[in-house]
């Protein structure tokens, strides 16, 4: 069992709601180009070689999930120490997507980077890097006073993957539903 940093389990909000993400992310994101808008559940994640294999495993296990709402309405910051920051979205109400992350993580116990921080798993989306308290401090008052909600139902988890190459960008490679196919 190989994990590698060219794929990724991820959550991705509809296209229709990336605008203001995408506002944001292109003026702070160093990886704007390399990510799109999405929360991380599991990184770095299996070959892109393995999806076709793994969509049966993940089928069976989540087909008792079912579709929540998120609501992205929050914005929150990682502080990384010497006056450097993440900014991020939280997605509401966390609990649900942390229960999704801890089940998928137990088909795949080793890849659990993202449990390992100080204080484990926390779901987000990722806005940008900055570095000063005081910018930080500023961009977040801007960015709440601008900031309009965004809802969305999480129906279906996405592997994406990219090329090994530097400049290369993540693409959607899979999509799973959680709700059972009807067989015909």
């Amino acid at each position: 069992m190989t994990k590698v940093y060219t794929s990724a389990l991820v959550l991705i909000p509809p296209e229709n709601l990336w605008a203001p993400i995408q506002t944001i992310r292109e003026k702070y994101d160093r990886n704007f180009y390399r990510w799109m808008p999405h929360i991380t559940l599991l990184y770095p994640f299996r070959p892109e070689s393995e999806f076709n294999s793994l969509e049966s495993v993940f089928k069976k296990r989540l087909e008792d999930i079912k579709p929540f709402e998120l609501v992205l309405d929050s914005f929150k910051y990682f502080r990384h120490g010497k006056q450097r920051f993440t900014m991020w979205l939280e997605p509401k109400p966390q609990e649900l997507v942390m229960d999704l992350q801890k089940k998928i993580q137990s088909i795949f116990p080793d890849c659990d980077d993202v449990s390992l921080f100080k204080g484990g798993f926390t779901p987000h989306l990722s806005l940008g890097q900055i570095k000063g308290s005081d910018i930080l401090d500023m961009t977040l008052q801007d960015l709440n006073a601008r900031w309009k909600s965004l809802k969305f139902i999480v129906d279906r988890i996405f592997l994406i993957a990219r090329e090994r190459s530097k400049n290369s960008v993540f693409k959607v490679k899979k999509s799973i539903s959680f709700l059972k196919q009807n067989p015909k």
